[in-house]
């Protein structure tokens, strides 16, 4: 239906045999004979497979996932944003909130505030930053 978000698993004649030299992370990828890729998305009624994410970097915020790459998407139509990461922040209460690491472009001058209110017009509220940090974000 396209909604239902779950982990892609495959098989098949073309895909690896394993991990070079490491037979417990062969064991956990291939569990029941599938290999379990770590990427998360949604089967589509006409077959297509969308990738929403990876397992790993979902953030998990009072028991709702978080796609940190939906949350960066809504960033990147702020006018104001030029580069955008979310992770997640520790949180007594919540487990972890998203937090998104911003770059304005050049002569900006939105807030903290301005961004997590235009994230919550468009996301739902528990999927809206918490928290804004303005910086350079590093490149590898």
């Amino acid at each position: 239906d396209g909604r239902i978000l779950g982990e892609v698993m495959i098989r098949g004649n073309t895909v690896m045999n394993g991990y070079f030299k490491d037979t417990e992370a062969t064991t956990a990828a291939f569990d029941g004979g599938w290999y379990h890729t770590g990427d998360l998305g949604v089967m589509h009624p006409d077959g297509y497979i969308e990738l929403k994410d990876r397992s790993k970097d979902i953030i998990i915020s009072g028991g709702e996932n978080v796609s940190t790459i939906e949350v960066e998407s809504i960033l990147y139509t702020h006018p104001e944003i030029l580069e955008a990461a979310v992770v997640g922040r520790p949180d007594n209460y919540w487990g972890e909130t998203p937090c998104a690491f911003v770059k304005l472009k050049e002569t900006k001058q939105a807030t903290p505030e301005s961004i997590i209110a235009f994230c919550r017009e468009r996301l739902p509220h528990f999927m809206a930053p918490r928290t804004v940090i303005f910086a350079e974000l590093p490149k590898t």
